[in-house]
């Protein structure tokens, strides 16, 4: 396996892809040459002049250069045989997803995308607790930074969420209402989108790159309890009635007086903790799995479209909203 594109994640896939059991590491392209030996000397790995170059000694690549060249370097992948996992999100439009999604099928190489909180801990660990979510809240915050300020916080941050919500539900979308502004930037800053699913789930989301703090949050409502979920702690705690509580009746009679304890004593909670792998290193596992035909991707190529559609949907609503609320 290969990397092409060396910035802060792509420096980290690196890092990881040296010793993933069962991949032998090709080497790095990256397009900055100042860059590209600083990453080979601190990580003892070959950087190559040419992406052809790389390409032409990998099976399998990870692409983690700017949205605006997904396609161009993905397809220049899959077009010489190389499987590809590529960083969210998958394109800068569909147009680009769809060219990339033929040039697979042409090819026959696998596309995966790099949603990496598919594998955060507290979603794994919160796996064997979800039972048909019927409402979702997230909240992804984060102080303002210059990277990425290029695209809008939806594509930026929001997009994980989408995706993570997507998989959570598992039911087609039937309506997006969202709004947002630029605060800081030209593009937008801040947004919230919600989401409704067929079969009645919802979910509403909140994005932010001009905050105070960070956070990384995902609350989920079910029938059978409540999954409060700290992403960037990695941890969590399900919630659910104790199971040999008598039902009430709806009767204001029958409504039992409170124990002294209070909640404590009709909830019990259940502590959620990860086992403390890296979750990029679980998704390149995950990849090299793919390719080698021993699983598949967390991530196929089809539902990272899917991903980016529903965002660039989100996105669009809410420019639309911005225009409608400023008329010039």
């Amino acid at each position: 396996m290969g990397v092409v594109g060396t910035g802060s994640l792509g420096f980290h896939h690196a890092r990881i892809l040296r010793d993933v059991e069962g991949v032998e590491m090709a080497g790095i392209f990256e397009a900055r040459d100042a860059r590209a030996h600083e990453v080979s000397r601190d990580l003892g790995i070959r950087a190559w002049d040419s992406l052809e170059g790389l390409l032409d000694e990998c099976h399998a690549a990870v692409v983690a250069v700017p949205t605006s060249a997904h396609e161009e370097v993905a397809r220049a992948a899959l077009s010489r045989g190389v499987h590809v996992l590529i960083e969210k999100p998958m394109a800068a439009t569909l147009d680009e997803a769809d060219r990339i999604l033929e040039t697979a099928e042409a090819s026959g190489c696998l596309v995966q995308i790099g949603h990496v909180e598919r594998f955060n801990q507290a979603i794994r660990a919160a796996d064997p607790y979800l039972d048909e979510p019927l409402f979702i809240e997230s909240h992804r915050m984060a102080p303002f930074s210059p990277r990425s300020t290029d695209v809008a916080v939806v594509l930026d941050l929001m997009i994980h969420d989408v995706d993570l919500i997507q998989s959570l539900v598992g039911e087609p979308i039937v309506d997006i209402a969202a709004s947002g502004m630029p605060v800081l930037t030209p593009t937008i800053d801040i947004a919230n989108a919600r989401i409704t699913f067929e079969g009645g789930a919802v979910a509403n989301l909140t994005a932010s790159r001009i905050s105070m703090e960070k956070m990384r949050k995902l609350r989920i409502f079910q029938r059978s309890g409540y999954l409060s979920l700290d992403l960037a702690g990695g941890t969590g705690e399900f919630l659910r009635l104790k199971q040999d509580l008598p039902l009430f009746s709806g009767s204001p009679s029958a409504v039992p007086t409170p124990p002294p304890e209070g909640l404590a004593a009709l909830v019990e909670r259940i502590g959620l903790e990860g086992d403390g792998a890296e979750p990029l290193r679980k998704e390149l596992e995950n990849f090299r799995d793919a390719v080698t035909g021993a699983g598949k991707p967390a991530v196929s190529g089809v539902q990272g479209r899917r991903a980016l559609e529903v965002t660039l949907s989100i996105e669009e609503r809410i420019r639309s909203h911005v225009a409608h609320s400023h008329p010039a």
